[in-house]
């Protein structure tokens, strides 16, 4: 569709210049095998009439032609292939870097280049047989079609290496070597990808004799010997503060830069265990970020729950020294130790320990405040997202405070950095990229009518790995240099299971009370509620078994001194290599995770939490559930199941689920809809017994 016009004006003489290069949605439209929406976008350029061109002038009038432009919505495997060069024969970098980036969750490797082969020989046989081989047009637009395909797979090689590393056959490399061989003769495709072939078999036998090599050597023992005896082992509170939130930025600018941004979608690592197969695991670089999360973490939990015997205020100190650590991460802008350890802080455990709390000083404590509301839990983290937005590449950070103090300190640092041409680089909070990924996957349908793969769920995976990909380039600004001796001190501390520090925190808080009671403060926490997103940490399908495919969202309850607001929103992310979380579990009450089941939700793999007082029976817990997801429906057209390793266990009507519950197996629940017939029974049983009771009463 083409409109000229030589005097973009309306009727009434105004300038129509501001409608230049506007794209505009007109239509869907639709052909075998795929859906696109066409846009009529509006392009400027200049012509020179004759008349004018004698006078010399350089330009003459302005006039503007509307295009039509296609995108595809959905379509076929190989339609989606074929969009990757458009009807000119050109490249489309925006839609080529979508694809190579999403692709997996819906291809392999060998099937894309199978099909980018089939369609350049396909484009070789019909120029050059079923047409005449003339110059003209039609000989140029295939040789840009040559050159664009050529083009792309050059593209995926060089971006995406690792998807060619299928050892020990490396099937997609020597069929790239063939192909450039036989119709791209003269070409280096051949050649890099022959060195490729040679280097992927380097690192995989590099890395197989790395777990046989023994090497050892007096000289290196002889120096850890000396470092023993003239480096005194390090003690948390003699650590500064500086040197200890330098080290956990180095390791996790070190990892989040080495993090595959397609290896967080959320069909890749939220449910890597059916696509990878076998076992496999394709998130590596995901699982390793959020192992060191976890350490940090554990490690808040465990330096100040582990000396049981010293007073509240020696404990309040450490509490004090981790707060302080947290706003250094903040000036640093590393995100995710300073999200690790806020969640280490607000842990149950760690929470509950009012007195510690209490004995905190006023500044200490508005600055936990203010640092646990970067992480609000509101309206999706909107703080979190605009203030990471906002500092991702800034020079270093804007930190302001409500507090005086704080304010004062603030500048002054701000003034330092600025004094000494410090530029700080920024690491976010991983866990809010994987939940809005995992919630995309869950949310948004892998196909649409008759089959078609929805492309549009990709690019809205795609917005999300973009900025991923612009992050990583701020963590490169970092200089920090690894210290070995701190990293010896943090592999070296014990932590503790989800049993061992409950225990430990009542040991605490009931050798605080035989100590004496604590003087309490107007500005303690006891008597100055803290509104905070989570008690305690959350595992998000970081484990490595079976149950590793459920994106969790765990919240435990506040201790009832401290009058904590919760959300249902994902607050952390816990895995543990080894046990499986241990849900937390007192006498009177217990967390216990539940997923909800319907016909259209039934492949919805998030699990959430909910709190199981020993007074909870089978309608109030179905209440919960119901509040949890959201969901409109009466608890008697409801059921609760429990999942157990060898079957599932059906939980009656009107019983207490914490004693009618099984509890050798993980406290894992699914929530299902009643089928109509059970419904039936259901309202029958009910009206008998109402009957029953006006018999007695009669």
């Amino acid at each position: 569709m083409w409109t000229l016009v030589k005097d973009p004006s309306d009727c009434n003489g105004n300038s129509l210049s501001s409608w230049d290069d506007i794209t505009r949605f007109w239509r869907e439209e639709r052909e075998e095998g795929a859906i696109y929406h066409a846009y009529l976008k509006k392009v400027t350029y200049h012509t020179l009439s004759d008349h004018e061109y004698e006078k010399g002038n350089e330009f003459s009038h302005l006039m503007w032609e509307t295009q039509k432009i296609r995108v595809i919505k959905a379509g076929t495997l190989e339609k989606l292939v074929e969009s990757l060069v458009t009807a000119k024969g050109e490249l489309d970098s925006t839609y080529v870097n979508v694809f190579l980036a999403t692709y997996r969750t819906f291809a392999t490797s060998k099937q894309v280049l199978d099909l980018l082969i089939q369609r350049f020989v396909l484009s070789i046989y019909f120029w050059k047989i079923l047409l005449p081989t003339t110059s003209g047009p039609k000989n140029e637009l295939f040789e840009v079609q040559q050159k664009t395909i050529k083009s792309v797979i050059s593209v995926w090689l060089d971006s995406y290496a690792e998807d060619f590393f299928d050892h020990p056959n490396y099937s997609c490399l020597h069929t790239l070597e063939w192909f450039a061989e036989r119709y791209i003769p003269g070409s280096d495709l051949n050649v890099r990808a022959r060195h490729k072939i040679e280097q992927f078999r380097k690192e995989a036998s590099g890395s197989s004799e790395l777990g046989i090599e023994f090497c050892f050597s007096i000289c290196d023992e002889v120096d850890h010997m000396i470092d023993q005896v003239y480096h005194k082992p390090l003690a948390f509170m003699g650590i500064s503060n500086q040197r200890f939130s330098e080290q956990l930025t180095y390791r996790d600018a070190a990892l989040f830069k080495r993090v595959v941004p397609h290896q967080c979608l959320g069909a890749v690592w939220a449910r890597r265990d059916r696509k990878a197969g076998k076992g496999g695991n394709v998130s590596g670089s995901v699982l390793a970020t959020i192992e060191q999360f976890n350490r940090v973490s554990l490690r808040v939990i465990a330096t100040i729950l582990k000396p049981t015997d010293i007073r509240s205020s020696q404990r309040a100190k450490i509490l004090q020294k981790w707060i302080e650590i947290a706003q250094e991460l903040r000036h640093l802008k590393n995100f995710s130790s300073l999200k690790a350890i806020l969640s280490g802080l607000q842990s149950h455990p760690v929470y509950r320990l009012r007195k510690v709390w209490a004995a905190l000083p006023k500044e200490t404590e508005d600055l936990f405040t203010e640092l646990s509301s970067i992480f609000s839990s509101d309206n999706n983290m909107v703080a979190s997202r605009e203030l990471l937005m906002k500092e991702a590449t800034a020079k270093f950070p804007d930190v302001d405070s409500s507090n005086k103090t704080l304010r004062r300190k603030n500048i002054q640092k701000r003034q330092s950095w600025i004094e000494n041409g410090i530029v700080q680089g920024t690491v976010p909070y991983l866990g809010t990229f994987l939940t809005d990924l995992t919630m995309v996957d869950t949310a948004v349908p892998d196909v649409v009518e008759d089959g078609l793969i929805n492309f549009e769920k990709r690019r809205k995976e795609f917005e999300v790995l973009a900025q991923i990909k612009l992050l990583q380039s701020a963590a490169q600004i970092y200089n920090f240099t690894e210290d070995k001796q701190f990293w010896i001190w943090f592999d070296s501390v014990r932590v503790y299971d989800e049993h061992e520090s409950h225990d430990l925190s009542h040991m605490i808080e009931m050798h605080s009370d035989s100590t004496g009671k604590l003087k309490k403060k107007s500005s303690s926490l006891g008597s100055k509620p803290l509104r905070l997103d989570t008690s305690r940490l959350a595992l998000f399908a970081c484990g490595l078994d079976d149950r590793s495919s459920v994106a969790s969202s765990l919240e435990s309850p506040a201790s009832p001194t401290h009058g904590m607001s919760l959300s249902s929103s994902t607050s952390s992310l816990l895995s543990y290599d080894s046990d499986p979380l241990t849900p937390f579990k007192s006498s009177d009450a217990c967390v216990v995770k539940v997923r909800y089941e319907s016909g259209e939700n039934a492949d919805t793999h998030i699990y959430k939490s909910i709190m199981l007082n020993n007074t909870d029976h089978t309608n109030t817990v179905i209440r919960k559930v119901l509040e949890k997801y959201s969901v409109d429906g009466r608890p008697e057209d409801h059921c609760l199941v429990q999942v157990l390793p060898d079957g599932e266990l059906r939980i009656p009507d009107r019983v207490n689920v914490f004693y009618a519950k099984n509890d050798t197996g993980d406290m894992n629940f699914i929530f299902i809809v009643r089928s109509q017939q059970d419904q039936e029974s259901q309202t029958l049983h009910r009206k008998r017994g109402r009957r029953r009771i006006k018999k007695l009463s009669l």
